[in-house]
């Protein structure tokens, strides 16, 4: 059966933290922006050439079996634009299918287009936790948040409160490391071992919390 929800990948004794998704108009207009410069001066300079050619054939400076030759050639050139609207179109879709999910063992990022794929780093693998705040960011409010681990990384787009969010995720990250590296010596009785449960989620009442 193909697991369509991260409840579906999660382990018998898996907890989640904390969940969201990224804020769809900070995500659409990143889309929007990306390369829109490039993308507009290409598409002026176009459609100046077919307005010229248009006007050439009208007045008959040109043959008509031009258009067999232009036509195509203006297809390709385009190239960029058509990248660009793929690209916003690509992020409007994706963000039905867009979950970030912190649990007591792994970060999981839940994405795709066609299929729902999944990506997992543990938390004793992360080695930094970084925050980017562009800005188009700035206006909505949110921030892109950059987990590197050892064998893996992930980016988790436009998210609200970034740095108090990152704050508490690299303190998470932090006492699994601590449970897995000195099982028994740093922990409380409670927790021996890697056994780590917290009596509460530590990103519980947030201002990120919507």
């Amino acid at each position: 059966m193909q697991a369509n929800t991260v409840e579906d990948i999660l382990a018998d004794d898996e907890e989640v933290l904390w969940r969201d998704k990224p804020d769809k108009k900070a995500h659409i207009a990143a889309a929007v922006v990306k390369s829109l410069p490039i993308t507009l001066l290409w598409l002026a300079i176009d459609c100046g050439f077919i307005v010229g050619i248009s006007i050439a054939i009208t007045k008959g400076g040109a043959p008509l079996a031009v258009l067999g030759f232009i036509v195509p050639f203006f297809l390709v050139h385009l190239a960029p634009v058509w990248m660009w609207v793929a690209n916003l179109v690509k992020s409007v879709a994706e963000l039905k299918t867009i979950e970030y999910v912190f649990t007591d063992k792994r970060i999981i990022v839940r994405s795709g287009l066609i299929g729902i794929d999944f990506k997992f780093i543990y938390y004793n693998e992360v080695e930094s936790v970084n925050v980017k705040v562009n800005w188009t960011d700035k206006i909505f409010r949110v921030g892109d948040i950059y987990v590197n681990a050892k064998s893996s990384s992930a980016v988790l787009y436009d998210l609200h409160d970034p740095y108090r969010l990152s704050t508490k995720l690299q303190k998470v990250a932090q006492d699994i490391a601590t449970d897995i590296n000195y099982p028994n010596a740093l922990r409380p009785d409670k927790n021996p071992g890697y056994k780590t449960k917290y009596s509460a989620s530590p990103f519980d009442k947030g201002p990120f919390e919507r």
